[in-house]
């Protein structure tokens, strides 16, 4: 990040109070008034995406669409500069060009591993029969099931609705996003 003084539009120490929280002990704004925030509405955000967190994995700066803002810990208190980028637009523009790039290639890496199995009824039914005698007496989780079957994730969502419906698996429990399947 190339520093430019002149980008320096305000300043903060933000304290920390045992019972109140953070607090605005003083601001000081340089040039004319920007008006951008009202400061005491973010002092507690502020404070605490700067000082929370686990050692190490806290921000240096945030950007902002029209600022940005550095902060430095100083015991419990915080001083923030706040800052007007000049010249960000034409970066963030290029990063929005890269980030779509990247998405479309993941979301081409993620049908590639789609593969659809052949859906006719009988390869269906021999799923279900297959599925059925594998959750006897253990539970598996929807992504463990769609790996195993080379299924897209909504062939497996399907086939186990339809055998949820029959009553042959029940959903045994969820762990994390995934819901893990038994055979009734």
């Amino acid at each position: 990040m190339n520093f430019n003084e002149n980008e320096l539009f305000g300043a903060a120490l933000i304290g920390f109070d045992l019972i109140d929280g953070p607090f605005i002990k003083w601001e000081k704004e340089y040039g004319p008034s920007t008006n951008l925030m009202k400061l005491d509405d973010f002092a507690m955000n502020f404070y605490l995406a700067f000082r929370g967190g686990n050692v190490g994995k806290k921000p240096r700066a945030i950007l902002y669409d029209k600022f940005y803002i550095v902060a430095f810990p100083q015991d419990l208190e915080l001083c923030c500069l706040f800052m007007k980028p000049q010249g960000i637009d034409t970066n963030i523009k290029q990063l929005n060009k890269v980030a779509s790039r990247i998405t479309r290639e993941m979301a081409l890496l993620e049908d590639e591993n789609d593969i659809p199995i052949n859906s006719d009824e009988n390869t269906i039914e021999e799923i279900k029969r297959i599925i059925v005698n594998l959750l006897s007496g253990i539970e598996m989780s929807t992504p463990e099931l769609r790996k195993y079957f080379k299924l897209s994730n909504s062939q497996i969502w399907k086939v186990m609705s339809d055998l949820e419906s029959s009553l042959e698996v029940k959903r045994a429990r969820k762990e994390g996003r995934s819901v893990l399947w038994t055979a009734n």
